[in-house]
């Protein structure tokens, strides 16, 4: 009986004939073919039924995130290579949220008819693989459908997660830190639904968020990081599911919160910039926590090797909840940050 073929020989697979299946061919042919072998863990890229992925000794961390136009982006905000971007970005940044490698991303596409053109889809694709490819990871398949509105652009991204950091870890005590600058992409919103185009610096921080991928594994090698989450929804909602999770109560300092320069000037003052960092959400940058006096002394090196701030904005105690600790010594509950369910756009 004749060996099976090697799947290791096939990282894209041929396509047949069809005209959906010329528009995935289009989608495809500007996306860097993946490569193979258990390096990388991709055994078949697209062109199947299923990518193929070698099993390797490491867990496997895999996460879902969808798109929606109307939602989270508008056409008329972004190029269509753009809100690819920034669809794979928010996956991505999920496998950061655990200190995991990204391996591959998988694109399903609902494309409404007005824009289901071959040249603004392949654009979509070529912005998904760029995000995937800026950390390491390869577009590996996918799916395409039509749709009577609106747009919806879907990522499942894929990546090894050897030593893996959760929400759950943290305690009592634990001092509580943020990478980089909040409160970009909210502000960007603002500015645009207010009728003025943001500034360049807003306008990237929406359109091509970093996924902070290099940044969480260097900061769970350095061995004191006990949780992790990223920031999607927004300071105060994430820290509440970080401190729900590990079973503890978050006080934030509002001196220390790092707003984004360019913020305050969209919504009129500090007040209103600092609660837009803690509410408004899809920054992707990362909160963690660790034991006191244990990530100070690397905080410059971080800075250094990242270019972004690593600032300690609170700490952990006894109890449940999320609290603001407000320069006059008043300590104020924080509600949630942004949800999908509690009226309102994003």
């Amino acid at each position: 009986m004749a060996d099976p073929p090697n799947p290791r020989l096939h990282p894209r697979v041929t396509l047949g004939p069809g005209g959906e299946f010329d528009l995935i061919r289009a989608l495809l042919g500007g996306v860097p073919r993946p490569g193979s072998g258990p390096d990388k863990g991709i055994l078949v890229g697209p062109g199947d039924d299923c990518a193929l992925l070698e099993p390797g000794a490491d867990p496997w961390a895999i996460t879902v995130d969808m798109s929606v136009e109307g939602v989270h982006f508008r056409r008329e905000w972004l190029a269509p290579e753009e809100v690819g971007w920034r669809a794979a970005a928010a996956g991505l940044s999920d496998l950061a949220a655990v200190a995991a490698e990204p391996v591959a991303v998988l694109l399903a596409l609902a494309l409404p008819a007005d824009e289901a053109t071959e040249e603004w889809a392949t654009s979509l694709a070529r912005g998904v693989a760029a995000a995937a490819a800026s950390v390491g990871a390869a577009l590996v398949g996918g799916d395409l459908t039509r749709s009577p509105g609106p747009l919806v652009v879907d990522v499942v991204a894929l990546g090894r997660a050897p030593r893996p950091v959760l929400r759950d870890g943290a305690r009592p005590g634990d001092e509580l830190w943020v990478t980089g600058r909040l409160g970009t992409a909210g502000a960007a919103v603002r500015a645009w639904e207010s009728g003025s185009p943001p500034v360049e610096s807003l306008r990237r921080a929406f359109a091509r968020p970093t996924p902070r991928v290099a940044e969480a594994r260097w900061l769970a090698d350095s061995g004191v990081v006990r949780a992790l989450i990223d920031l999607s929804d927004g300071l105060a909602g994430d820290v509440g599911h970080l401190a729900a999770a590990s079973g503890c109560r978050a006080l934030v300092q509002a001196s220390a919160v790092p707003v984004a320069p360019g913020v305050a000037a969209v919504v009129g003052d500090s007040e209103r910039a600092l609660q837009l960092a803690l509410t408004a959400g899809e920054d992707y940058e990362l909160c963690l926590t660790a034991q006191p006096g244990a990530l100070a002394p690397r905080a410059a090196e971080f800075r250094a090797r990242f270019g972004v701030p690593l600032t300690r904005v609170g700490r952990l105690v006894e109890g449940e909840g999320v609290a603001l600790e407000c320069a006059d010594g008043t300590v104020v509950p924080l509600g949630g940050g942004y949800s999908h369910f509690a009226g309102g756009s994003r």
